[in-house]
């Protein structure tokens, strides 16, 4: 499966931004999907996880209430709604596909795209 992640940008603390993960090739509805993301200097860290059916998610505390990740099985897209963002949420963010694994673990997730750069100016 391929993923391309966009939507990120430049944005003032408590602002919003939407990210989309359109996938192509695989079984898309099968799969686990996650974000991450990567802030300079720091390691990658799950954001958010999504169960194939879309009926159970996973949040790191650090975003839980303020981002929610959400998918359409017939779009192939994967969405991630972050709001009231905050400076220390700048970072790459990506998505990740796992096919097997539970998605709220990291190791789960084998499939990468492209990152996209969200800024968060104070």
């Amino acid at each position: 499966v391929q993923l391309q992640a966009s939507g990120g940008g430049l944005v003032q603390a408590g602002g919003s931004l939407r990210l989309s993960c359109a996938a192509s090739g695989g079984y898309f509805s099968t799969y686990q999907m996650g974000w991450f993301r990567q802030a300079p200097g720091k390691e990658r860290e799950i954001v958010a996880g999504i169960e194939w059916s879309g009926d159970r998610t996973y949040y790191a505390n650090s975003v839980r209430g303020r981002f929610t990740i959400s998918r359409d099985n017939a779009r192939n897209t994967v969405y991630l709604q972050m709001d009231s963002l905050k400076p220390e949420d700048t970072a790459i963010y990506s998505c990740a596909a796992a096919a097997r694994g539970p998605y709220y673990h990291a190791s789960s997730f084998t499939y990468w795209g492209q990152g996209t750069l969200v800024t968060v100016s104070s």
